[in-house]
């Protein structure tokens, strides 16, 4: 690690704790931090001579605080009501010169019912002797017979000081000097077509004219966002991270796709949100259920280096300071008894094969690089919408073995999905974890939907649009950081482009003779017809069939990446044909392609084809997108696959088929 050795506003005498009328001070060796007393709000961190790493141009209430979105049961769509959750007591959990740790309170009666979350809220800190940050949990509790509420978004929020930290950080290829808070102001700032997203057309620092700053440009899945923060290249240069040495809190699994750091400077530690997601993740309560749920703890790292030295060597310490939080989780030193103890988890092992017999033959597959993981008791995939409990996830290794540590006591679903497959896998029989257990469940298989051998398919199977083609961006709404970077899709305006490329009509693709990473458009949105107007789209996938079995069935497996408010109709060579062959309804309110994602909830449809309506020859599937009020309605497509019957076998009745 990388440390000076001045350090004027700290204690030399191990962990000390300063309780004064309105503020709670915490010091060790390393930094200062101070709290509001009793709200429990981080009002000043003091570290390397610097009296505040926080912005204090802002009001106290908004430097480092825990929040949460909030509305009554019943209440339309997302949006609710913010509340930055001050508590109204403090209690010294535990005070040494090892440790000290810290309890902000805020307990809910029905006197407060339409005024306040139902919810109990206890807010720790803790600081431990030698430690160059801190750390923070929160326990959420209701009560049975409270009323029925929903949450929204729940996180942990750090305003930077605007004067230090410029450069931010959130992967090794994901990092860059970032714009000024002013400069998303009226006259430095031009609003597109959300609030979040800015054109910089007079920014204080000329380098950043001509970019689009968007928060949601930084945005990363759950799995990978272990540290991210800021660097301030002053002499010395000082480091701001967040560190997050578990995802078991996090809601809807590895792959649900969280904010992270973005211009303020600000660094958030998103523990639920509806981002990428909708509605379909909205915590709903019903009265009569008690919950309870601690979310974190979470460690702020605060780093430095001599005068001299590279700043982006801040970078390389934080992530070798998030491998020993990982390493050292769980924590030990949590006094919460709902925070339970390495020896109070257990663990699960096993292996997962794959047999799909048009595959290997009906030979078992290794499932290389599988998602297995365990969720609550729930159908297969209902993993990637459940919010309310703890999840516990890791990758299978090339030969298919896997092994899940530090699981909390509970009842809980297997599931697993595997890239190269379509579906969802989910253990017949529900898992009981108890303390020290360590259950080895055997060779399990995954039989992933088949209905015949594959005719042809469109993209790779991993609940990611990525392999198609992502346009070059409008030259006037540019992000530098993502030119030429494997993440282009988080570009500003992509979705405009394909009414730019198809001018006069839809995308076509012609199966054997088109490339789906450059002639299939990595999302279908609508099109646009003028300023204020859109319209649907209609895709066509041509190709040939040289037999059709009239009296058999066929299957069109159709897997979506995302969906934002849209309907996917099929239609067999007649697009005039009023009733469509399949439609989806109306799905998803994922907003994925405003927010620069490549994927959010993934849609599997299985979609019966009779043999009837294919011709010998040439045919053409036509996919309609028909709902088309705003620019950002569509869907983006993971998979297309199509499957002719299933062949008869010849040792038994001509008429018995494999289904």
């Amino acid at each position: 690690m990388f440390f000076s050795f001045l350090f004027v506003c700290v204690s030399s005498l191990g962990v000390q704790l300063q309780i004064q009328d309105k503020y709670v001070v915490m010091e060790n060796e390393m930094l200062q931090v101070t709290l509001s007393n009793p709200d429990g709000i981080v009002t000043g961190i003091c570290f390397h001579g610097v009296e505040n790493l926080l912005e204090v141009g802002n009001d106290e209430f908004n430097r480092g605080y825990w929040d949460l979105v909030w509305s009554k049961a019943g209440s339309p769509g997302t949006k609710g009501t913010l509340d930055r959750i001050e508590a109204t007591n403090f209690t010294v959990i535990e005070e040494n010169e090892e440790k000290v740790e810290l309890s902000f309170t805020r307990l809910w009666n029905s006197t407060l019912e339409g005024k306040q979350v139902p919810l109990n809220i206890d807010k720790r800190f803790i600081m431990l002797r030698g430690s160059s940050g801190f750390y923070t949990y929160a326990i959420f509790e209701r009560l049975a017979e409270w009323p029925a509420f929903n949450i929204d978004n729940i996180r942990m929020a750090f305003k930077l000081n605007k004067d230090k930290f410029h450069y931010m950080a959130i992967d090794d290829d994901r990092q860059r000097f970032m714009p000024l808070p002013d400069d998303r102001l009226l006259g430095r700032g031009q609003t597109l077509a959300y609030p979040e997203a800015v054109l910089l057309v007079n920014p204080v620092e000329p380098e950043f004219k001509g970019e689009v700053d968007d928060k949601y440009q930084y945005s990363c899945k759950s799995e990978d966002i272990r540290v991210h923060g800021w660097i301030s290249t002053d002499d010395p240069p000082v480091g701001f991270w967040q560190i997050t040495p578990s995802i078991e809190f996090r809601s809807a699994g590895p792959l649900k796709q969280y904010l992270t750091s973005h211009v303020g400077p600000t660094t958030l530690a998103l523990f639920h949100s509806v981002h990428y997601s909708g509605a379909d993740l909205i915590l709903r309560f019903q009265q009569g259920k008690p919950w309870k749920k601690v979310f974190g703890p979470i460690f702020i790292y605060i780093n430095s280096l001599l005068d001299g030295d590279d700043p982006l060597l801040l970078w390389e310490d934080a992530k070798q300071q998030m491998m020993m939080e990982v390493e050292s989780w769980p924590y030990d030193f949590p006094a919460s008894e709902d925070f339970p103890s390495l020896d109070q988890r257990g663990s699960v092992s096993g292996r997962l094969l794959v047999q799909d017999r048009y595959v290997s033959n009906g030979q078992y597959i290794s499932a290389n690089a599988a998602y297995v993981g365990l969720a609550a008791p729930g159908d297969a995939g209902s993993w990637q919408r459940e919010c309310k409990g703890y999840q516990f996830w890791t990758r299978a290794d090339t030969d298919g073995y896997f092994s899940i540590s530090n699981i909390r006591t509970g009842n809980y679903s297997l599931y697993a999905w595997v890239p190269g497959f379509i579906g969802d896998y989910r253990y017949d029989f529900n898992i009981t974890i108890t303390e020290r257990c360590d259950i080895d469940i055997g060779d399990l298989v995954y039989e992933p939907p088949r209905h015949g051998p594959t005719l042809w398919e469109i993209g790779i199977p991993d609940r990611s649009a990525a392999e198609f083609y992502v346009p070059d961006p409008n030259p006037g709404y540019i992000n530098k950081l993502y030119v030429n970077h494997s993440d282009r899709f988080r570009q500003y305006g992509l979705w405009e482009r394909y009414a730019e490329l198809y001018p006069e009509g839809d995308l076509v693709y012609t199966v054997n003779l088109n490339d789906y990473t450059k002639d299939w458009f990595f999302t279908q949105n609508t099109r646009k017809k003028d300023n204020k107007t859109y319209e649907g789209t209609t895709w066509q996938i041509k190709f040939e069939l040289k037999n059709v079995n009239e009296s058999a069935i066929y299957k069109l497996r159709l897997a979506l990446a995302t969906a934002h408010v849209s309907e996917l109709q099929v239609r067999i060579n007649d697009p005039s044909t009023k009733l469509a062959l399949f439609t989806t309804g109306e799905i998803g309110k994922e907003n994925t392609i405003a927010r620069h994602g490549i994927y959010g909830l993934y849609w599997l449809f299985n979609v019966e084809v009779p043999g009837t309506l294919f011709f010998e020859g040439n045919n053409t599937i036509y996919l309609t997108q028909t709902l088309s009020i705003s620019p950002f309605q569509g869907v983006m497509y993971d998979y297309i696959r199509l499957e002719a019957p299933p062949p008869c076998d010849s040792t038994k009745n001509s008429l018995f088929c494999i289904s």
